[in-house]
């Protein structure tokens, strides 16, 4: 077994300043936990970008390895039920945040967070979904939980240039849904629409302010990834029976809203939390991302970057600039 790996390390120094280098990091230096898994592939989120760049409110000491998702192969499985060789991936929980991440050939991990690579799944096809496909499966859960169904009428989903909101889009125009995606960047509607968008809009068209308790019926459903005014907008927006899945604060923790969407018109409001789902619906979902839920177009929504370019990377998630999936392929 190796003695260090390659790693993307975030340091901080007496000052408070954080950097970030990819460099030799000893294996004896990873937690004690019982599976070792060597990293193939991990992908950029946005919560990686907090922690590189010193979010106290995601990585609470440095130095760390960021990377919230890993797929690899188990080289250790310790005293738990996995066999050296099985193909496997991780997802959440704290990986990547207090815990060393994806960003480094190699994590140690608790046996429970571990999910078997699915058939017809490949460790590269699961990281271009990640936890942002991941997170938009439960969205989805939680739309045909609730019976919405193609036939009841259009699905919203905002944000829909980002990790989640493309996957969300993906993945309902496979079901059969009729998507529409909301967006700052009405440049990017061919690309929303090659994932199967029926129809993009300005975001602006789906920020009411006034004081209206109800606003007129538009959405079956909706997958909402960016929060604040615009989760407010599409409750009112929703119509009877409708369902209301939020994953994201982007624009605001606060939901300022009314409670006549939900006595009056029925409506469910629904949270998406990727990292601590229960590890029965978490298999069952990734077995379906596999198969009948398997995102379209996977390639075409994502581009590859190396550890040494995954600064870049951070700088344009940071800014809003980043469209699609970023995957980061570990050195061999």
């Amino acid at each position: 077994m190796t003695d260090s790996f390659k790693a993307f390390v975030v340091d901080e120094d007496s000052e408070g300043t954080i950097s970030q280098s990819v460099r030799d990091w000893p294996i004896d230096k990873l937690p004690d936990h019982e599976v070792l898994v060597r990293v193939h592939y991990s992908s950029l989120n946005y919560k990686d970008a907090l922690s590189a760049t010193g979010n106290k409110g995601v990585t609470k000491t440095y130095p760390h390895v960021p990377g919230i998702d890993a797929a690899g192969i188990i080289e250790s499985p310790g005293d738990s039920t996995f066999d050296e060789g099985d193909k496997v991936l991780v997802t959440g929980y704290d990986l990547g945040q207090n815990t060393f991440g994806g960003f480094g050939q190699y994590i140690r991990v608790p046996a429970n967070w571990i999910v078997p690579l699915p058939d017809n799944l490949s460790l590269r096809d699961s990281m271009i979904i990640g936890t942002a496909g991941f997170t938009a499966s439960i969205g989805v859960h939680h739309l045909r939980h609730n019976n919405i169904t193609p036939d009841d009428g259009s699905i919203l989903v905002t944000g829909g240039t980002g990790g989640v909101g493309t996957m969300a889009v993906s993945i309902l125009s496979a079901l059969d849904y009729k998507v529409t995606a909301a967006t700052g960047k009405l440049d990017q509607s061919s690309f929303l629409k090659n994932l199967g968008a029926a129809s993009v809009i300005h975001r602006d068209e789906v920020q009411d302010e006034s004081s209206k308790p109800l606003l007129s019926s538009r959405w079956a459903g909706v997958i909402d990834t960016v929060g604040g005014i615009m989760l407010d907008t599409a409750l009112r927006q929703t119509q009877h029976n409708g369902t209301v899945a939020c994953c994201g604060n982007v624009l605001g923790h606060e939901l300022h809203t009314n409670v006549y969407p939900f006595i009056l018109r029925g409506i469910n409001l629904a949270g998406m939390d990727s990292g601590n789902c229960l590890m029965e619906l978490r298999k069952k979902l990734w077995n379906k991302l596999a198969s009948s839920w398997k995102p379209q177009n996977l390639e075409s929504l994502s581009h590859e970057c190396s550890l040494e370019s995954i600064q870049e990377e951070i700088t344009k998630i940071l800014e809003g600039q980043q469209v699609g999936r970023v995957l980061v392929k570990l050195p061999d």
